[in-house]
């Protein structure tokens, strides 16, 4: 479903976390080139292994301004990712997480 040799980078308002399985979606409000809104959707991990990682439901709100590394869905149409690196600048929680952080 992806390009996982390519990589992209998104920015912005999280609209909605999905903790579902058996993946969690991240749903973010991003500007396009013309600053027109459209919302990408990252697809995460499975709730159980996030859970491992003490990434729970509330680990991410609406609001919250998130920076989003992943590799790009093999439709471009469809605004999709899959989610490898997630960063929330306001207070310096980033997954996968630096060794110490948690």
């Amino acid at each position: 479903h992806y390009f996982e040799d390519q990589s992209v980078t998104v920015q912005g308002e999280l609209v909605e976390f999905e903790y579902i399985s058996p993946h969690a979606w991240v749903h973010v409000m991003v500007k396009d080139s013309t600053g027109q809104a459209q919302k990408y959707s990252a697809e995460w991990n499975n709730p159980n292994r996030l859970g491992q990682l003490k990434i729970t439901k509330d680990t991410l709100k609406p609001g919250d301004f998130v920076v989003i590394t992943g590799s790009p869905g093999r439709n471009s149409s469809e605004l999709k990712m899959h989610l490898k690196a997630i960063d929330r600048p306001a207070d310096g929680w980033k997954w996968p997480a630096r060794r110490g952080q948690q």
